[in-house]
């Protein structure tokens, strides 16, 4: 591991660029090569590691992200505060489309993808009970605020396998279940980087109402509207990303879920080409 850069962003669907002039590395990991090459470069003041999740044109749909090689590429180069976008749907009244939401909690539905560094020879289990950040959560909400947008300052994320959106039935169940939001990318995601010792902030921008148009809003969701909110937000998306990185202490750091030499022990594997 290296200091290349401290902080890393990872964008969501609409956010495939997000630095000027950036340097492109490529990541070789043991869990073959992340969605797009690391871009490096400045933004908020901060050295700064730009990761496109979906990459660069798009071309991986959520269940086939290589997320243990997101994560790993991202740690290798010394990043310890992770601030990570998301297109969500919308599943309580207060989570409209529009809003920016600040999860604090997650309640992972998918299935089949690998969602830990240590199922080889080592075991370790990760303590989560809070994965967002507290920190670097309220620096977001102060960010977002800061740009005029309406912000709910916590949530629980429903994950979703994906590509397809839910049923009626299904966005009645997750919101019955405690969901606010629902995403088909923030697990593995979020535990992988823990595990590595990665603090981590999520700034989900709903797009839609998901299936369940009677919650007040006559929005349910498809690609097109989706991608469409993204490309309007896109501006204050940008800004507010920025504003968050600029806040980031310096000497920010965690105290990780796992120990520092099951962590290092990770980062020193071989580089080779597996999934």
């Amino acid at each position: 591991m290296d200091d290349t850069a401290p902080v890393g962003v990872i964008g969501g669907s609409g956010l495939y660029e997000l630095l000027a002039d950036p340097e492109r590395i490529e990541v070789a990991t043991p869990y073959g090569p992340p969605s797009a090459p690391i871009a490096v470069g400045e933004l908020g003041g901060r050295r700064v590691a730009f990761l496109p999740r979906h990459g660069r044109g798009h071309t991986f749909p959520p269940h086939r992200i290589p997320y243990r090689a997101n994560v790993w590429a991202l740690a290798s180069l010394g990043v310890r505060a992770l601030v990570t976008s998301s297109a969500v749907g919308g599943l309580v009244p207060d989570a409209a489309p529009g809003v920016f939401v600040v999860p604090d909690q997650y309640l992972d539905r998918t299935s089949g993808r690998p969602g830990t560094f240590f199922d080889e020879d080592r075991v370790e289990h990760l303590a989560a009970p809070d994965p967002f950040d507290p920190v670097l959560r309220a620096l977001a909400v102060d960010a977002l605020t800061a740009e005029g947008a309406v912000v709910r300052p916590t949530g629980t994320t429903v994950v979703i396998d994906g590509p397809r959106f839910a049923t009626r039935a299904e966005s009645r169940f997750h919101a019955a279940s405690g969901g606010t939001t629902i995403n088909m990318t923030l697990a593995p995601e979020t535990p992988l980087a823990l595990e590595l010792g990665i603090g981590v902030v999520n700034c989900s921008f709903v797009t839609d109402s998901d299936s369940a148009v009677e919650r007040g809003h006559e929005d349910a969701v498809s690609a097109a509207l989706v991608m469409q909110r993204l490309r309007d937000a896109q501006p204050v998306i940008r800004r507010a990303i920025a504003a968050i990185v600029a806040r980031i202490p310096e000497d920010f750091a965690i105290e990780a879920g796992v120990p520092a030499d099951a962590i290092a022990e990770v980062l020193a594997r071989p580089a080779q080409a597996r999934s």
